[in-house]
This record gives structure tokens, C-alpha cells and sequence, in this order.
């Protein structure tokens, strides 16, 4: 089977290069990624040699590049984790996410539709669905009105919305996923653990939300990843899927997690404003994939935890040269404390 993964240099994206490799011997995998700031080859440097692997830089707007992609390639399936995501850049850039995730994704839908692609899988976002309330006994189910609150959100119930107007009115078929938080190597450190753990390692403060009640479910990356292969493989055309493990924490808990992996006090916590629009819960119904496709999660939310706390202890060659690049700087020693 041929995959073509765009945005594969990014967290989840590299994870999924990787899971396909490692699980399908017949697997080839061209990874197409344009390399902004949180595209970073050195996510797949296990596995850059492998003869089964390709990468080639490019934009999911392009969609004369990407039609000559496919027709050279002849995919079975384009994964689509091509993206912006972090509501912080969204406040400071809202149209970048706009033009990214809503235009990006209908140019790659429609060079997937003039290349006749077999098969094309969306990734979305638990937060298209809006958020519940800290107490609220319900979950998200795929069929939950969307009411995103925020750029990013809004832009990528857009793109959701132009992936399927693609299937209703010209037939690609398509499915889309969405998931809660991940966590797992390899996750830019702008996103709450990865910048935790790696602001403690260097001696530096954990900048908490004063809402640090709000709870996030919390997905291992590769249990995401095995759950988005299943319905590239399995699922049925046209329908969506949640993918959650049913692990709750608050932002609190995550911080005293990491702490205690790392033998360290309360004396680095330090609470920072809001976002404008802060949610306050997601949490998703996954009994379909579960069901359907016959997917759970394997990782133990501690074990995985601790696993994924050590990595970035053992990793200093991956994450400093992040931090100490001038975007970076940017975001996390200047203008945005923010995670």
C-alpha cells in the first residue's frame, strides 16, 4: 500500500510515518511537508534510510505540484496531517490558520480529486465540537454540532467542511478523524508537556493558565496513530471517527505528573493570564472506532507519561536547538508565555 502523508515532518505526522513503516513490511511512504517551524526532519531520522521512505518538500496549496505528486506516485491513500495547530499563534495570526487549514485543505482535496486519488484521510480536531462544561456528564460524538470558538478551531471545522463537500458533491472518497490531546516524543515544545518538561530540565518556571482546572483528554500518539491506520484501512467512506483514550487531566495534574517524574517542587509553577478564549474541557466518545474498527488504546496513561518524560530528559539533541532559535524566542521568552 502507498501513502502519501502531508505535514508527515510534524509531531503526529511523523509518528504515523513511522507506525506505517514499522507495521507494514509492504508499506511505501512519501512524506510531503513544506517545513515551517514545527516541520522538523530530525523527527524521522530513524528512519530517513529506509528504502521504503521518501520525502519531498511541499505545500498543500500547490495543486499543480501535488496532482504531478500523485500521478508519479499513484497513492493509494493520502493522510492529510498538514496543518496549523496552536491556539496561541491562532490569536497572534488568525489567517495564516484561515488560509492553511480552510484553503490548503480544499487545494489538496481538489488535486486529490483531479488525480483521482483511491482514497484521502482528513485529521481533525476534538475542538471543532466547541467545549463542555468542567462537570458536563456528556462527551462529543461524531455527530455533536460543531461550535469552535476559536481561529484555529474555526479554521479547521472549516477544513472538515470543505473535506466533505468535496465527497457529497464530487464523490472523493474520504473520512476524517479527530482526536483530543496528544502526547508522546517529538512534540514541539510549544505545546504543555514537551515545554514543561524542558523548561524544569533547564531550570526555568512551568507557565501555567490560571484556569488550570480545565481538563484535556489525553491520547498517546501512537495509539492515535494506529487508530488513523485502521480507518484508512477499514473505515467506510464518508464517515467520521473519534479517537480518545477516556484519560482526563487537568492542566494541574499534567504539571504535578512531570514535577514528580522529575523529583522537583512546587516552586516551579508560575500562573500566567488566559487565552482570550480559554476551553475549558474535550473530552470524546469513541465507542464507533472502538466498535467498527476494533481499536483501543495500549498505552497506560502513566506508563506513557513517565516513558514520554524521559525521552525529553534523554533527548537534549532534539529539543534545545528548538528553543534556542529566534522564533521560538519569540513566542516563549517574549511577547507569549502562553501554552
Amino acid at each position: 500500500m502507498k501513502y502519501v502523508v502531508t505535514g508527515g515532518a510534524g509531531f503526529i505526522g511523523s509518528h504515523f510515518v513511522r507506525y506505517v513503516l514499522q507495521t507494514h513490511a509492504d508499506a511505501q511512504v512519501l512524506n510531503y511537508d513544506l517545513l515551517t517551524y514545527a516541520g522538523n526532519l530530525a523527527n524521522l531520522k530513524d528512519v530517513e534510510n529506509n528504502e521504503r521512505y521518501t520525502f519531498v518538500k511541499g505545500d498543500i496549496g500547490d495543486i499543480a505540484g501535488l496532482k504531478k505528486l500523485f500521478t508519479e506516485f499513484k497513492p493509494d491513500v493520502v493522510v492529510n496531517f498538514a496543518a496549523e495547530s496552536h491556539n496561541d499563534r491562532g490569536e497572534d495570526n488568525p489567517l495564516k490558520f484561515f488560509e492553511t487549514n480552510v484553503l490548503g485543505t480544499a487545494r489538496l482535496m481538489q488535486a486529490c480529486r483531479e488525480a483521482e486519488v483511491p482514497r484521502v484521510h482528513h485529521i481533525s480536531t476534538c475542538e471543532v465540537f466547541g467545549d463542555l462544561e468542567l462537570d458536563a456528564l456528556e462527551a462529543f460524538s461524531e455527530t455533536s454540532r460543531y461550535a469552535p470558538k476559536t481561529p484555529y478551531n474555526a479554521s479547521k471545522a472549516g477544513s472538515d467542511h470543505a473535506v466533505m463537500a468535496y465527497y457529497h458533491t464530487f464523490k472523493v472518497p474520504v473520512t476524517i478523524s479527530n482526536c483530543a490531546n496528544n502526547y508522546g516524543p517529538y512534540q514541539y515544545p510549544e505545546k504543555l508537556i514537551p515545554l514543561f518538561v524542558t523548561n524544569a530540565l533547564e531550570g526555568k518556571k512551568m507557565p501555567l493558565f490560571k484556569s488550570s482546572k480545565n481538563k484535556r483528554e489525553w491520547t498517546h500518539v501512537v495509539d492515535h496513530c494506529a487508530a488513523v491506520d485502521l480507518i484508512v484501512r477499514k473505515g467506510r467512506v464518508g464517515e467520521s471517527y473519534n479517537i480518545g483514550s477516556g484519560v482526563e487531566k487537568t492542566v494541574e495534574e499534567i504539571t504535578d505528573i512531570i514535577l514528580a517524574e522529575l523529583g522537583l517542587g512546587q516552586e516551579y509553577k508560575e500562573y500566567v493570564p488566559d487565552r482570550l478564549q480559554h476551553d475549558k474541557r474535550y473530552l470524546l466518545d469513541s465507542s464507533k472506532v472502538r466498535a467498527e474498527l476494533g481499536w483501543t488504546p495500549t498505552y497506560d496513561f502513566a506508563v506513557g507519561m513517565a516513558e514520554t518524560v524521559q525521552w525529553y530528559k534523554e533527548n537534549e539533541w532534539w529539543w534545545k536547538p528548538i528553543k534556542s532559535g529566534e522564533l521560538y524566542r519569540k513566542y516563549y521568552e517574549g511577547k507569549y508565555k502562553r501554552v
